[in-house]
């Protein structure tokens, strides 16, 4: 049971049974990744608070190589306050604890021969050697259907991967996007942007009007 309300249904409530055996994303992806060798994997998208950063960028980096750097991580910040509650986050600072995460999994990412220091509002630590590097960069891509999103993606992300949204709405958030990377001091450019559709409804028509509005 749960009193939060699902934001991508007009009921309020995930479609899904709450027994309904989801695997784990970066598990499933794996699996995949070693029966694939050129199909893009990606997160849409992972629910950030509920994973530590260090540990989510020893994982992350693993799948990198083991794809041979196909991987794309999309991050959100969650609506289910009872499940990000019993993961140890706590739901109304979700936000800021991204921004620290991102960070974290950048810096961990990154070659830093001497060991990574961090000393967060959240996380704390010194010297600490994260290896596998990525063979490639991972981009980070921000999913949501609200303004806060928007503006994390271009501060923070490598594009925005909206959800629930559409049309004038989809072309504001893009638009929020690109001006706050530009405020940051950040190429909007530079940004991508994810558009999901089924695949069973996709065709050319619909992906080229996706195309139209800004997916590659």
């Amino acid at each position: 049971r749960y009193s939060s309300v699902y934001p991508y249904d007009a009921s309020g409530r995930v479609e899904i049974p709450a027994d309904c055996p989801v695997p784990d994303p970066l598990d499933l992806l794996a699996f995949l990744a070693g029966q694939t060798s050129t199909l893009g994997l990606a997160t849409g998208v992972l629910v950030l608070p509920n994973h530590h950063p260090v540990v989510l960028a020893k994982r992350l980096a693993t799948l990198n190589v083991l794809s041979g750097g196909r991987i794309r991580l999309g991050v959100g910040m969650g609506w289910l306050r009872e499940e990000i509650e019993a993961c140890g986050a706590p739901f109304d600072a979700r936000g800021r604890r991204a921004d620290e995460q991102i960070d974290i999994l950048r810096l961990l990412w990154s070659d830093q021969p001497d060991g990574a220091d961090h000393s967060g509002e959240f996380f704390e630590f010194a010297n600490a050697a994260c290896y596998p590097k990525p063979i490639s960069p991972i981009p980070v891509h921000i999913g949501g259907h609200s303004r806060a999103a928007a503006r994390r993606a271009g501060r923070r992300g490598d594009g925005l991967q909206p959800l629930g949204v559409a049309g004038p709405e989809l072309a504001g958030l893009v638009t929020l996007m690109r001006d706050t990377a530009e405020q940051a001091g950040r190429d909007p450019d530079a940004l991508e942007l994810s558009l999901g559709h089924l695949v069973t409804k996709v065709d050319a028509d619909r992906a080229g009007r996706l195309a139209e509005q800004g997916a590659d």
